[in-house]
């Protein structure tokens, strides 16, 4: 069987999208998981994060799903979203689109660039819960904000939310961030454990300066990763909740990857919270592999077509990025 895929990244969380909005392809449910074990393992000639399925929807512009490099199956993904959105943009020639995702279904736009010659996308993180239930988190509490959590550390201080994937967010130092605690917690949490039973995702967060932070994210699934759209989110929603940042103002967050843009949304009537994820939907080549998908990991690759000149721009927000992070 002959697939193609378009290697994009969000933010340098990468993926590959295959095409069923157009294109005449199914999959089984083993197949799609199959094939992001294969074609995302980075000791092969490909590797990424995730595979994003476009595939048609009955009820919006287009359905996204969601596999990680594990196999797994996310419910949502911040910096997929954006990817997904250029890529729906371009097929159906529209700049304001809805799509369909595991939970809810999200809306979309082309925006402002985020950096002079990078195709940029505005799309929504929601809906936003505390309850632990909603992650799930075993604990005896209503919810979980900026508070500690003994039975993982003594000294952090950690926030629990679902946007819709579950998060685990701290406010760390510059000294804990270098440190080994981070990998060690979250593979812990990763792992069977009393607490997590499902996993999480856990993002420590540096506070820069005002409209500034640093987010740095395991992912469920995958481990770390350059970016996670919906953990910067849940960051920047915390970083609101506890007054370094404002709702309604842009927040500047840079990660391994680059640099995205969030802004919290709160309607004070409903109690409901939003997130705009404003960044990068950047492609990176096109080619197509041959596989067998009852034994998809000996694939053969045929010839790829690279978007060299995208690639190149957004090396220069990368090395911006770095020289800022450098300063502060």
């Amino acid at each position: 069987m002959k697939i193609e895929l378009l290697k994009t990244h969000g933010s340098g969380n990468d993926f590959f999208i295959i095409d069923e909005l157009t294109a005449d392809l199914a999959f089984t449910e083993e197949e799609r998981r199959d094939l992001a074990v294969s074609l995302c393992n980075r000791e092969s000639e490909l590797g990424a994060d995730g595979i994003l399925f476009v595939l048609k929807s009955e009820r919006a512009d287009a359905r996204m799903r969601v596999f990680n490099s594990d196999g797994s199956e996310a419910s949502m993904c911040g910096n997929g979203l954006r990817c997904v959105a250029r890529f729906v943009s371009e097929v159906l020639g529209k700049t304001s689109m809805v799509i369909e995702t595991m939970k809810v279904d999200l809306q979309v736009e082309k925006t402002e660039e985020i950096y002079s010659g990078i195709p940029t996308f505005k799309v929504e993180i929601s809906p936003v819960s505390f309850n632990p239930e909603d992650l799930p988190l075993h604990i005896d509490k209503e919810k979980l904000l900026n508070e500690r959590l003994p039975e993982l550390d003594d000294s952090l201080l950690f926030s629990a939310l679902a946007v819709p994937n579950p998060h685990l967010v701290a406010m760390v130092s510059s000294e804990i961030l270098a440190s080994d605690i981070q990998e060690k917690l979250a593979a812990g949490v990763n792992e069977p454990n009393a607490l997590f039973p499902d996993g999480v995702n856990v993002s420590f967060v540096k506070n820069l300066e005002p409209g500034n932070i640093y987010v740095r994210t395991y992912e469920r699934g995958v481990g770390f990763t350059n970016a996670c759209g919906t953990a910067m989110s849940a960051s920047s929603l915390v970083t609101c909740l506890i007054g370094l940042n404002e709702a309604d103002q842009e927040i500047s967050v840079y990660n391994n990857g680059g640099k995205v843009k969030c802004v919290v949304h709160h309607d004070a009537e409903t109690g409901r919270y939003w997130i705009d994820l404003i960044g990068n939907a950047t492609y990176e080549y096109k080619t197509s592999v041959n596989v067998d998908l009852a034994q998809p990991s000996s694939f053969t690759l045929e010839e790829r077509e690279l978007y060299t000149e995208e690639t190149e721009l957004y090396k220069k927000l990368q090395a911006e990025v770095k020289e800022y992070l450098a300063t502060v």
